[in-house]
């Protein structure tokens, strides 16, 4: 096993890994820009580095200067969390050319999963359904509208690396390829460090729901059951739960084999989570994510796993502690991302308990939200025996919380768990225009 590990990464997903860690008993690193001085993912390690100014490519994005601070700390092995560089292969290769454990499937798996243009080929090849788009990626307007006649309007442009709906644009007309092409690259570019964008079909109110897979990188494949994430904000994951209203158990089922065929077939190693497009009973693959996700606490309460241990454990090479044949899932699950709408220093904070209940956060009485990063602050994650328990419990939980000096998105969240429309199940990802207005969110 390992002795220390360094987190490459900030926030929310930085405090839980280093959080787990303490747990297995393995010493951590943090890496911080100089406006993250005080922030609680620092607070929380071992030991602590400032790797740069705030602006991302100057420091979380910085490949060097993260390299050179694992191996000045003694590090053993890097966490590269979600976001920044956690799907760039050159990251990985240069972390293990360093002798240090990559937390994170193979660098050439990566290549094949984390880039979407290739994955969709990739998917292809194993046997699963995928919308109709562009065969490679796309950089000007003409090859761009013969994609977009062959597919129909609307299509989506979407970055070929990273997620969270960073560089993605719905386009409805030939006049608006063009420049939306430019602004969906500029944004891949500064987000990932990868200006390439391609072009799918664009779906109408679809599901979106996707399957937390463990891999073992020896052809094991554990299924931690699937999340429905089709609550969005310009591509932007709301609310998600597990397991998902819309999935039926046939489908759960012709999901499930085609991820452990993809996976296995691969040798994929540690945490990765295969995306979904779900219209009536067909599903379509979306794209691969090579990495642990925002939105694991879920699958995580369903299958009573904490999920980080398990990506470290392969990861390091040792067997998972799950049994990839018997993963159970047990009630449901509902997180709700709660968002920053202003920056500012956290005055007050108070925090929901009870049983069933979990926020993940980086925030504390004190706590600066900085205006340079992504506007999540923290996830409110509950658990019960059935969805209306659940729900039941989240609103609740809602109340509770009390965020403080800075603006959060609490009541917008609870107008929305609490409508009809949400709690009967029967919703696609148009649900957040629908209710946009309505609700005034």
């Amino acid at each position: 096993m390992i002795k220390r590990l360094m987190i490459a990464n900030r926030g929310e997903i930085a405090v839980r890994i280093a959080r787990t860690c303490k747990e297995l008993g393995i010493e951590t690193v943090a890496v911080y820009s100089t406006a993250d001085r005080d922030a609680l993912h620092v607070k929380l390690a071992d030991q602590a580095v400032c790797i740069g100014p705030a602006k991302s490519a100057l420091s979380y994005l910085s490949v060097g200067a993260l390299i050179t601070t694992a191996v000045r700390t003694g590090c053993d092995a890097v966490h590269p969390g979600v976001g920044f560089l956690s799907e760039n292969a050159d990251f990985a290769r240069e972390v293990k050319k360093a002798g240090l454990v990559w937390i994170g499937p193979d660098p050439d798996v990566i290549d094949l999963l984390g880039d979407k243009v290739v994955a969709r080929d990739t998917a292809v090849k194993y046997g699963l359904p995928i919308t109709p788009g562009s065969p490679g990626p796309i950089s000007t307007k003409e090859a761009a509208i013969e994609v977009a006649k062959k597919c129909g309007y609307p299509v989506i442009i979407k970055a070929a690396s990273g997620g969270g709906g960073k560089g993605m644009r719905i386009v409805w007309k030939d006049e608006d390829l063009e420049e939306n092409l430019k602004i969906a690259s500029r944004e891949a570019e500064a987000n990932f460090a990868d200006g390439t964008v391609f072009i799918e079909k664009y779906l109408q109110n679809p599901r979106h729901v996707e399957l937390q897979v463990i891999a073992d990188g020896k052809g094991g494949v554990a299924i931690m059951g699937e999340r429905d994430c089709s609550v969005q904000r310009n591509h932007q994951k709301l609310i998600e739960e597990s397991p998902s209203p819309g999935v039926t158990p046939e489908m759960r089922a012709r999901m499930a084999s085609g991820a452990k065929n993809l996976f296995g077939s691969l040798k994929y190693c540690g945490a990765g989570t295969i995306e979904f497009l779900v219209a009536g009973s067909d599903f379509f693959f979306m794209e691969v994510n090579a990495r642990i996700q925002v939105e694991h606490p879920v699958s995580e309460f369903v299958t009573g796993t904490d999920l980080i241990r398990e990506q470290i454990l392969v990861c390091s090479g040792e067997p998972m502690s799950i049994d990839p044949d018997s993963v159970g899932l047990r009630g449901w699950s509902i997180e709700a991302r709660i968002n920053a709408l202003s920056p500012g220093k956290v005055t007050r904070l108070e925090v929901p308990g009870g049983p069933g209940v979990r926020f993940d956060s980086f925030l504390y009485a004190g706590a600066t939200v900085s205006p340079h990063y992504d506007s999540m602050v923290g996830k409110l994650i509950v658990w019960d025996s059935d969805r209306p328990k659940a729900l039941a419990r989240l609103l609740r939980a809602l109340d509770e919380l009390v965020v403080e000096g800075v603006k959060v998105n609490v009541a917008s969240q609870r107008k929305i768990i609490a409508h009809e429309a949400f709690r009967s199940g029967d919703f696609g990802t148009g649900l957040y225009a629908r209710l946009e207005k309505e609700l005034q969110l």
